[in-house]
């Protein structure tokens, strides 16, 4: 297959292209100029006169001239009926008031007239008597005739001008959005191994996501060695779609394919289907397909397929957008219809694998789903590892460190962090970035800038230690709550306090450790009603996030007392309709207020049995800003689960980050 692709690509050699000389390229506008050329000569030889002024005088006045003698020549134009006399050198003073040194040989007197019979008489009597002696010639000012022509054809020329200056346009696509006569043309990009376009991402410099580089691996040998295959009776998957959230690799990896296969590429977005005019997307797949069956075996890219491949509607009165399903119907033909695309391969990748149609999902077309999931510590580490190269560290540089600081980060997400990390070395003026660097970028990330010079009174600081300390301290005695790493009271953002956690990663969460997250959540909020005796806007992200939780607790993974073992999660689009009964919707109301009450109180009774050491807590995070988990152990003693802390803490790779924020105002105080 390859031996056949590489004849296509031509059959002149490679020295017979470099020996050709490089002719120059043909511009219309050559044409422009010539033409723009010829008419100023044209115009600049109609209005072109001889050397020398000429004066106007009236009828009586040349009467009286040639009756002086003053002529030498008459020039008659019958056009404009004007007269030259051309006077003789040495009565140039009298006339012109200058010598003929001074105006130069072939000076004139231009004079109107009315009837060239009475001139003509007056002459012939003038050289009669001797007046006149000179010659008289007649002429018509053709210039003035081909001047009004082309003022007459102006318009004409302009608009054919303008016409095909514009339809050159519309034809190559330029300045027009693609162009009419093109606009059913695909907007691919092609790669290509051999052309200029030629991609040089592998699969080395894609760092972890191994199960997915192992699936794409797979159609990559199929390209390169299909008979491994095709002699056992096996058949090539003739799709497959990457799913994963954003910024974990899916397009890195789509091009890592296109640089490890050798074979032709064609790259677009879903979005490129789409198009204002009718049946427009449906002739770009047409066209997408025609091409890459001219090419195979090759690889078709699709970006964001679900811009294109969204489920259609099943509501006629729904009014949905017949264009888009007309592409998608067009695409599901191309993909497996009645026609065969044999050595055609259809990648594509979105974050919104749960939104496409059914059947574009099917054996047959993507016959498989790739998941390419955020990276753990592993991934993590080799990701730091390639984004890393290009920064000038120093030696306090710990990649374990920042592998464990960062759970839940994406590939985009940990590139951000070199950058920001990077940015932060120069404007404290450091020649190498180092490890405080990234820990602030983190932070940075994260919780937001800093904002030191936040003026805040004396009692609004103490609310804010009271709230972060009592955070700190139900996540110290609470078993399932997550272990705490760091509580800061300084403005992060919109937040005015900020903690940072090392929580367990679970594939499985249970009712009691769902219960002790949402009471940790709650003491922020118990803490300012038990010590300060009232309660302040600044829990609303904490009662959110329990809210949330709570609701997710009764309706979804049935952890509720009255209606337990039920799912009322629904996930169909274009249904508005709740999957429950009013009835039902007011016990999940009273189910989901009952949890949180139970929490509360059960935050309250801890603070209560360990009010001393959380005002000392408080008053600690007053003094210094910023306290550590060190801090809160001398305050209280070893956690009573700290066995469990220090698992986690020796098998960072079960672990994660995240911050609890808490906001300032609700979010109409703070927009206004």
């Amino acid at each position: 297959m390859e031996q056949d692709y590489k004849k296509r690509q031509g059959n002149f050699p490679q020295q017979d292209n470099q020996q050709r000389p490089k002719m120059p390229k043909f511009n219309p506008m050559w044409i422009y100029t010539i033409l723009i050329a010829v008419l100023i000569g044209l115009w600049m030889s109609s209005n072109h006169e001889e050397a020398g002024i000429h004066k106007t005088a009236d009828y009586s006045e040349f009467k009286k001239m040639i009756l002086n003698g003053y002529a030498d020549k008459i020039a008659i134009n019958t056009d404009e009926k004007e007269i030259h006399m051309y006077v003789k050198g040495e009565f140039y003073r009298k006339v012109f008031n200058k010598t003929a040194q001074q105006l130069g040989e072939n000076s004139y007197v231009t004079v109107n007239y009315g009837s060239v019979d009475k001139v003509e008489e007056f002459l012939d009597a003038s050289a009669k008597k001797g007046h006149f002696t000179g010659k008289i010639t007649y002429e018509k000012k053709e210039g003035g005739i081909l001047w009004t022509i082309f003022l007459q054809a102006l318009p004409i020329i302009l608009f054919f001008a303008i016409w095909i200056f514009i339809f050159r346009k519309i034809g190559s696509g330029g300045g027009m959005g693609g162009g009419i006569f093109s606009v059913g043309k695909s907007k691919a990009k092609m790669y290509d191994k051999n052309g200029d376009n030629k991609i040089e991402v592998t699969f080395k410099d894609v760092a972890g996501q191994a199960e997915a580089k192992q699936e794409v691996q797979e159609i990559v040998d199929f390209l390169k060695n299909p008979k491994k295959y095709t002699e056992l009776g096996g058949k090539i998957p003739k799709g497959a779609l990457l799913v994963g959230p954003p910024g974990t690799g899916k397009t890195l990896l789509a091009k890592a394919v296109a640089g490890e296969a050798g074979v032709p590429f064609f790259s677009m977005s879903g979005s490129d289907f789409v198009e204002m005019f009718v049946g427009v997307g449906a002739s770009r797949v047409r066209d997408l397909f025609r091409q890459a069956k001219e090419k195979s075996p090759c690889i078709i890219f699709i970006d964001e397929i679900d811009a294109v491949g969204r489920a259609r509607s099943k509501n006629p009165s729904m009014g949905g957008n017949d264009e888009r399903e007309n592409t998608l119907n067009q695409l599901l033909t191309e993909m497996d219809g009645f026609g065969t695309n044999s050595g055609v391969i259809i990648l594509a990748a979105t974050n919104r694998a749960d939104m496409l149609d059914k059947a574009l999902l099917r054996a047959g077309r993507f016959d498989r789903q790739i998941h390419v999931d955020l990276p753990d510590l592993n991934e993590r580490k080799e990701v730091f590892l390639v984004h890393l190269k290009p920064i000038k560290l120093d030696k306090t540089i710990d990649v374990d460190l920042l592998a464990r600081q960062t759970p839940g980060f994406s590939g985009a997400d940990i590139a951000n962090v070199c950058n920001e990390a990077a940015l932060i070395a120069a404007r404290h003026n450091k020649k190498k970035v180092g490890k405080q660097d990234f820990l602030d970028a983190v932070d940075r990330i994260i919780g937001g800038l800093e904002k030191k010079t936040k003026v805040m009174t004396a009692d609004e600081k103490r609310a804010i230690a009271l709230h972060e300390a009592g955070h700190a301290t139900l996540s110290w005695f609470l078993e399932y709550a997550d272990p705490l790493i760091k509580v800061t009271i300084v403005p992060r953002g919109n937040a005015l306090g900020a903690a940072w956690y090392l929580p367990e990663e679970r594939q499985i969460t249970t009712k009691e450790q769902m219960q002790d997250e949402v009471c940790a959540l709650l003491g922020g909020r118990a803490a300012e009603e038990l010590f300060t005796g009232h309660i302040s806007t600044g829990a609303m992200n904490d009662l959110e996030r329990a809210t949330k939780q709570v609701y997710a607790m009764v309706a979804y993974v049935g952890m509720s007392d009255k209606l337990p073992n039920l799912c009322y999660y629904n996930n169909q689009e274009y249904q508005f309709q709740k999957p429950y009964s009013e009835a039902t919707a007011e016990l999940i109301d009273q189910e989901a207020k009952s949890l949180i009450a139970q929490q509360y109180a059960r935050a309250k009774e801890l603070l209560k049995e360990h009010a001393e050491g959380h005002n000392q807590l408080a008053q600690l995070l007053i003094d210094r800003e910023v306290i550590f988990a060190e801090d809160v152990e001398n305050i209280f003693g070893k956690r009573p689960f700290a066995s469990r802390t220090e698992e986690l803490l020796e098998a960072p790779q079960k672990s994660e980050t995240k911050t609890r924020k808490r906001n300032s105002k609700p979010k109409e105080e703070a927009q206004t």
